[in-house]
């Protein structure tokens, strides 16, 4: 358990460094994240295929893996758009409502009750959001986008909690991102129509920021997520990845200096996204303290 939660925290930190290039990087949202695919299939596949542990599977598993990269495609989307749209420390904060909408999506996935518990913890994120929210009408286009990556945040973990049962984190990784880099073929020209990038082509920094994007914070990031899951129940993993807009919003005070633009009502709000996830850490060791002394 220690070892789970020490690579779910390693790479909780690499996800909160996503923010700050989303901003480094001047492409679109959806230009971004097709690039930010395409690099991490292809690094993904060689290193499998060296080590000689590139897998085939069935082709109604690759469809099934396929979705849940679709899924994941739209959450990388949304979240960059949210960036865009506001800036590194709103899009991170709106990610942590992801609590909130795991607490009804997994019990409905796995068939089991709603606990009350989880609902509370996940309100008090989504309160953060909504004092942001309330303060801070100029970012309302990506307050939007923030939620609609929160929702996809909180279904991939899920899905994946089922899929790692049958197959490895790096063959799962490569299947979904795979699939959700098909789908943003299809998808990212009906979207530039919406949401027009300014140019098409990365610059020479977009692709050193890029490749740090996809082999750092992708490749490595998803392994570490994956193999925690094995472990860990998605809303852990979901709630202590609400400690993103932590990491990530004190590295954008240090990179943007975005802390002279943000009043206290947004302190206020990450207050109460921190007080959920300190409440769920307690939970987890006190109901592990009780199992030991049984």
């Amino acid at each position: 358990m220690k070892k789970a939660l020490f690579q779910l925290h390693a790479a909780v930190f690499l996800a909160g460094f996503t923010g700050i290039l989303g901003k480094l990087i001047g492409l679109n949202e959806g230009l971004l994240v097709w690039y930010r695919m395409l690099l991490t299939v292809l690094t993904l596949g060689v290193i499998l295929f060296l080590r000689k542990q590139l897998q085939r599977i069935a082709f109604k598993d690759a469809l099934k893996i396929g979705g849940v990269g679709l899924i994941v495609a739209l959450h990388w989307v949304t979240f960059y758009g949210s960036i865009k749209y506001a800036n590194v420390s709103v899009a991170l904060v709106c990610f942590s409502g992801s609590g909130f909408f795991t607490s009804f999506f997994e019990p409905l996935i796995f068939k089991r009750s709603i606990n009350p518990r989880e609902v509370l913890l996940g309100l008090l994120a989504i309160a953060g959001i909504y004092i942001i929210f309330d303060f801070y009408p100029q970012f309302k286009t990506g307050i939007i986008f923030g939620v609609l990556s929160a929702i996809g945040s909180s279904l991939f973990p899920i899905f994946n909690k089922k899929l790692l049962v049958r197959f490895s984190p790096a063959t799962l990784t490569l299947y979904e991102l795979g699939g959700g880099f098909l789908f943003l073929c299809l998808f990212v020209p009906v979207y530039l129509i919406r949401f027009p990038a300014d140019y098409y082509l990365p610059t020479p920094s977009d692709w050193v920021w890029l490749l740090v994007l996809a082999w750092l914070c992708t490749v490595l990031c998803f392994d570490l997520q994956l193999n925690a899951l094995k472990k860990i129940s998605p809303f852990t993993a979901n709630l202590t990845y609400n400690l993103e807009p932590v990491y990530g919003i004190i590295l954008a005070f240090l990179f943007f200096h975005e802390n002279k633009s943000l009043s206290r009502h947004f302190y206020a709000g990450v207050g109460l996204i921190l007080l959920a996830v300190i409440l769920q850490m307690w939970r987890l060791w006190y109901n592990s303290s009780r199992i030991l002394r049984r």
